[in-house]
């Protein structure tokens, strides 16, 4: 993992969300829509609402957008039909893609998807096809600079919580869990007041792939952009060293 600061990816994404906040909260909406339909509206008793309300603060998502979004998925509960699909394919040079989406249209998702590969010079697989190269986890993110604690505090606060691994960079922090204590450690640092600048469940690529061909790039980046553009992806992962 060393050499891939997922501190600088992040405070990319967040640039081009800042551009076009419309995207981020459309899809943070839907998935509050789909924690409330499924566990209820009191995030007390609803730990999938509590992630996504993290996430969603994260993203500088105002809380009366989130109470509404909620209220609104509490009062509407039979009409929220999103289901969660995912694809797999291979981009320029066998890079691996991933792509998470919630939708209300299976078909129109997936041609839209399958375009975005096309575009790109690639391809959509069959399930299984990429999966296997990346890693479920729990992925927290802490910005050097937005906590006093030392590395050795904060591991230990972060392992005692339940926490697999510790990553020290440069610029950040990072935490990482099995997708089942995901909600336990975040919600320990959150006690904690350590601000997260990111903490979600996440595809972690087991190895990375180089491109230096400027058509392979260009490649990519067209079907990542498209991809981007969609509202129903929801998380876009892939192997490809940027």
């Amino acid at each position: 993992m060393s050499g891939h600061s997922k501190f600088a990816n992040i405070k990319h994404k967040k640039e081009k969300n800042d551009a076009a906040k419309g995207k981020i909260f459309t899809i943070i909406g839907r998935e509050i829509a789909v924690a409330v339909k499924e566990g209820g509206a009191d995030p007390n008793n609803n730990s999938k609402l509590r992630d996504v309300i993290a996430k969603a603060k994260a993203n500088n998502m105002p809380n009366d957008t989130i109470e509404r979004g909620i209220k609104k998925a509490a009062g509407d509960a039979n009409s929220v039909n999103y289901e969660y699909v995912s694809y797999e394919g291979y981009g320029p040079n066998g890079i691996a893609i991933i792509v998470d989406a919630l939708t209300d249209n299976r078909n129109r998702t997936a041609a839209n998807v399958r375009s975005a590969f096309t575009k790109g010079n690639g391809s959509v697989g069959t399930t299984g096809c990429v999966s296997f190269m990346f890693d479920k986890k729990g992925q927290i993110i802490v910005d050097r600079e937005e906590t006093d604690l030392s590395p050795d505090d904060l591991m230990m606060i972060a392992l005692d919580a339940g926490a697999d691994d510790f990553n020290e960079e440069e610029d950040s922090f990072e935490i990482l869990t099995s997708e089942d204590d995901f909600s336990a450690v975040r919600e320990a640092l959150e006690k904690e007041g350590i601000p997260m600048a990111s903490a979600e469940v996440t595809m972690i690529p087991q190895n990375y792939v180089t491109l230096t061909d400027e058509n392979a790039i260009r490649s990519i980046q067209k079907t990542l952009d498209l991809l981007d553009e969609d509202d129903d992806v929801q998380a876009v992962y892939h192997n490809w060293d940027e």
